[in-house]
């Protein structure tokens, strides 16, 4: 009962604190980038926030549990991700300030000279989300239900963050988030630490546990652990770090298109891999776990299990509303992705006095959709290559946006994300082996095929060579709002 009380209590004050402006958001544009002016340390923790989420927290000590060394591919990735977004997010955010973007399909828009285009991907990142968002209401629930060990507290947690998130996104937008995302990765880094250090103290140190290991279950320190080889390990690696590196995910634009200047954002990709060390523990959490715990314990059971084992009740509890934190803030980000890409592109119509109402309406529709898949158990490591696999499909029209002139039509790149999206749906649902072979990166062939042949042909029936012109002075007209 007490760690029940701990969480409820700890999720009411993480939501309070997101709706803690006195005056709700009522301009659209405000309420998803504020004036562009956000200084370096609040983008850094609105930035860090993809770092640590419910995945970090559960699913990547479950990996560990089961594949063993393979788990460290979610460092490799995004530490990888932020040299290349040390050139891209800067490039991003220079062309949104000079042309109002407020959404990657804005960006698509814009670059291509096609509105059906920031529809398509408007579409396509809206659809791609929300596995990801059920991802985290997923993974909120679970962290309440292993800590309480209650499945009816499970459920009423999800409903009351749910609505929580709801309710300060909707008043406070990008500063409410940007708040809240502070507080998030301070409790999870102490949490973290917390979880460590109980398991340093369980087994007198962190080298016995390898030591062990070594001697019981040698393969978990390679790659050769049962369906998590270096096929696995190196296509799961390379589609994040493309999905991060070019920010593919629409609910990370809105923290680059709201940071102060490109230089925040050059500072925060030079420094934010070192923070990816935190990634270590859970992966250390869930090999220490493989010489506690039964072999058929849930990975995504495999830390909080472990925590309960070796602390105080009060101290899980405290954990795990770090852990709910870190389902909180990310839910919000993409809550307010899918929702701009719905009222400012897929229904472009809107004026701008209703376009806030939109937002509210796709915000509970997309919480609520959510919260019902999340209440069927779900494995969270899947939903998020799931969602990095469609998004990826995107790449390669950002970065040929990148351009200073864009010289690729319209259609072949929307045919090619079109493609690649069917591609990794198929392969998915269809249940189709890949041999390990990440769905996202076979889909990419196909994709890039369809462009460079749809191109070919646009060429040679007459199309220019350059679609667009990048403006020079800052007085070009802006997307249509």
């Amino acid at each position: 009962m007490t760690v029940a009380i701990i969480i409820i209590v700890g999720i009411l004050i993480i939501g309070a604190l997101g709706i803690g402006l006195r005056r709700r958001q009522t301009s659209a544009s405000h309420w998803v980038v504020g004036k562009r002016d956000i200084p370096k340390w609040t983008t850094w923790f609105l930035q860090a926030g993809e770092s640590l989420t419910t995945f970090s927290f559960l699913g990547l000590a479950g990996l560990a549990f089961g594949g063993g060394a393979s788990a460290v591919y979610a460092i490799g990735y995004l530490t990888m991700a932020w040299p290349i977004n040390y050139f891209v997010a800067p490039r991003i955010r220079e062309l949104a300030q000079r042309r109002g973007y407020l959404t990657m399909a804005d960006y698509f828009e814009d670059r291509f000279r096609a509105r059906w285009l920031g529809k398509v991907v408007a579409i396509i990142g809206a659809i791609t989300l929300i596995p990801y968002l059920q991802l985290q209401i997923t993974g909120l629930g679970m962290i309440v239900e292993l800590a309480t060990g209650s499945s009816s507290a499970r459920g009423l947690s999800m409903v009351i963050a749910s609505i929580l998130v709801a309710i300060f996104v909707a008043w406070s937008g990008i500063k409410g988030i940007a708040r809240v995302a502070i507080l998030k990765d301070i409790l999870m880094a102490l949490a973290l630490i917390v979880v460590i250090a109980g398991v340093a103290i369980s087994f007198n140190g962190i080298s016995p546990v390898f030591a062990e290991i070594a001697d019981r279950t040698p393969t978990l320190l390679t790659l050769q652990a049962d369906g998590f080889g270096p096929v696995w390990f190196v296509t799961s690696m390379l589609v994040t770090v493309i999905g991060a590196g070019f920010a593919t995910l629409p609910h990370l634009w809105p923290p680059m298109l709201a940071a102060k200047s490109g230089e925040v954002l050059r500072s925060n990709s030079k420094w934010l891999p070192i923070y990816q060390l935190l990634l270590f523990i859970p992966i250390m959490v869930g090999m220490a776990a493989v010489l506690r715990l039964p072999s058929d314990t849930p990975g995504n059971a495999v830390l909080l299990t472990m925590t309960g084992n070796i602390v105080p009740d009060w101290v899980l509890g405290l954990v795990a509303v770090g852990g709910a934190s870190a389902a909180m803030v990310p839910a919000a980000g993409i809550v307010m992705g899918i929702s701009t890409l719905v009222s400012s592109n897929v229904l472009q119509n809107v004026s701008p006095a209703r376009k806030m109402t939109v937002n509210y309406v796709v915000i509970v529709v997309a919480l609520g959709l959510s919260l019902a898949f999340g209440l069927v158990r779900s494995d969270i490591g899947a939903l998020l290559l799931l969602t990095y696999g469609g998004t990826t499909q995107l790449a390669p029209g950002i970065v040929l946006a990148l351009q200073r002139k864009v010289r690729v039509g319209a259609w072949p790149v929307g045919l090619g994300v079109l493609v690649g999206v069917v591609t990794v749906a198929t392969i998915t649902f269809a249940g189709i082996p890949t041999g390990g072979i990440d769905s996202g990166l076979i889909a990419l062939v196909p994709n890039l095929v369809v462009l460079v042949v749809a191109e070919a042909i646009r060429r040679a029936r007459g199309g220019t060579a350059v679609e667009q012109v990048e403006f020079e002075d800052d007085a070009a007209v802006p997307v249509a709002r």
